[in-house]
C-alpha cells in the first residue's frame, strides 16, 4: 500500500512539472481576457487598456479588456475567481474590492483564498484638498478649523467605501475631529471649487490638475512619500501623523491555483510595461507611481489592508446601505 501511495505522489508530482512546463512554453495560444470591475473610461480601465496593449504586442495573442462594473468592482472580482485557473481569465483590480468591502458586505468569494496575486504595478495616492476660502493651508490648520468650529466641515468623496471615504475616516479618527462624509459618484472637487463642500479627498489623477490651476488648495497627500505627481505636497506622515498611508493601487491577480510559470510571465511582461519610457510618461500624467511587486508583497500586503480597513470600518460604523 505505501508503494502504491508513492507511485501515486511521484505521478502526480510528474503531471504538475508537466503542467507547469506546458505553461510556461505555450501559454498564451488564444486570446486572454483582462477583467475589469469598472466601466470603459474609468481610471482603471484606461490603465488596464494600456497593459492589455503591451501584452498583445508581447505575446501575439489578443489580450481583451473586458468591463464586468459593479459594487466597487467585487462582481468583476467575483468572475475571476469562479474561473478556471488556465491563465486565459486574468484581472486588473482596484484595491476597494479586494481589502475594504471584505468588511463591509458578505462577498462571495475570499480575496486570500480564492485569487492569486500576480504584481502590484501602479498606485495613487490621494489628495487632502480645501476651498480656496477656507482660511487652512495644512493638516494642523485644517484640525484647528474643525475643532474651533464643530459640526461646520464636510469632505467630499468619490463615494462610500472608497480609498478616499477610508483615509477622510482612518484621518478624522486619529486628529480627533469629526467632519461630515458626502459620498459622490466619482470626482467631487467642483464642489470643492464653488464651497458646497469645504473639503474633498480625490485621487491625485483628478485632484492635482485642480490643484495645479490654483481652483482648490492641496494641503497633503496620503503615500507614506511623496508623490511623484505632487512633490510639492507633503504627506500627513510629514504632518504628525506617522505611518498614515491610505492609496489606490491596481494589481494584476488570476484565480487561486494559477501556475507558477503564468504567474511568472505576467509579472515579468508587467514590469517591462513600467519600464518603458513612454510609458512612464503617460503614467505620470495620470498621478500614478510604479511599484512592480513580486506575488508574495502583493499577497502580503492585501492581508495586511484587510484587517487594518476592518478596524477603520468598524470604528466609524460605515456601511454600504442605509
Amino acid at each position: 500500500m505505501l508503494s502504491l501511495i508513492r507511485v501515486m505522489g511521484s505521478c502526480l508530482l510528474a503531471w504538475l512539472w508537466a503542467h507547469a512546463a506546458i505553461a510556461q512554453t505555450t501559454w498564451p495560444d488564444k486570446p486572454v481576457k483582462l477583467v475589469v470591475g469598472f466601466t470603459a473610461g474609468s481610471a482603471t480601465d484606461v490603465t488596464a487598456r494600456l497593459f492589455a496593449q503591451k501584452f498583445t504586442e508581447a505575446w501575439g495573442q489578443p489580450v481583451v479588456v473586458e468591463n464586468v462594473s459593479g459594487n466597487s468592482g467585487a462582481i468583476g472580482v467575483d468572475r475571476v475567481a469562479k474561473a478556471p485557473p488556465d491563465g486565459y481569465t486574468l484581472m486588473w483590480s482596484g484595491n476597494a474590492a479586494i481589502t475594504i468591502l471584505p468588511s463591509m458586505q458578505a462577498l462571495p468569494f475570499d480575496p486570500l483564498k480564492d485569487l492569486t496575486a500576480i504584481s502590484t504595478s501602479l498606485v495613487m495616492p490621494s489628495v487632502f484638498v480645501v476651498n480656496n476660502d477656507l482660511p487652512v493651508k495644512s493638516i494642523a490648520e485644517l484640525i484647528a478649523y474643525a475643532k474651533a468650529n464643530p459640526g461646520k466641515l464636510s469632505y467630499g468623496t468619490p463615494g462610500v467605501g472608497t480609498p478616499q471615504h477610508i483615509a477622510g475616516e482612518l484621518f478624522c479618527h486619529l486628529a480627533g475631529i469629526k467632519m461630515e462624509h458626502i459620498p459622490y459618484r466619482g470626482a467631487n472637487l467642483t464642489d470643492v471649487m464653488s464651497g458646497v463642500v469645504p473639503v474633498g479627498i480625490q485621487n491625485a489623477g483628478a485632484g492635482m490638475p485642480m490643484v495645479r490651476d490654483g481652483r482648490v488648495r492641496g494641503i497633503a497627500v496620503t503615500s507614506l512619500k511623496r508623490a511623484a505627481s505632487a512633490p510639492d505636497l507633503p504627506t500627513l506622515a510629514e504632518q504628525g501623523f506617522p505611518g498614515f498611508e491610505a492609496t489606490s493601487w491596481f494589481a494584476l491577480m488570476g484565480p487561486a491555483n494559477l501556475p507558477r510559470p503564468i504567474v511568472d510571465k505576467v509579472r515579468a511582461e508587467s514590469l517591462k510595461v513600467l519600464a518603458d519610457p513612454e510609458m512612464q510618461k503617460k503614467f505620470a500624467v495620470m498621478g500614478l507611481d510604479l511599484v512592480g511587486s513580486t506575488p508574495e508583497e502583493t499577497r502580503a500586503a492585501i492581508a495586511a489592508d484587510i484587517p487594518k480597513w476592518a478596524k477603520v470600518i468598524r470604528d466609524a460604523n460605515i456601511k454600504t446601505g442605509p
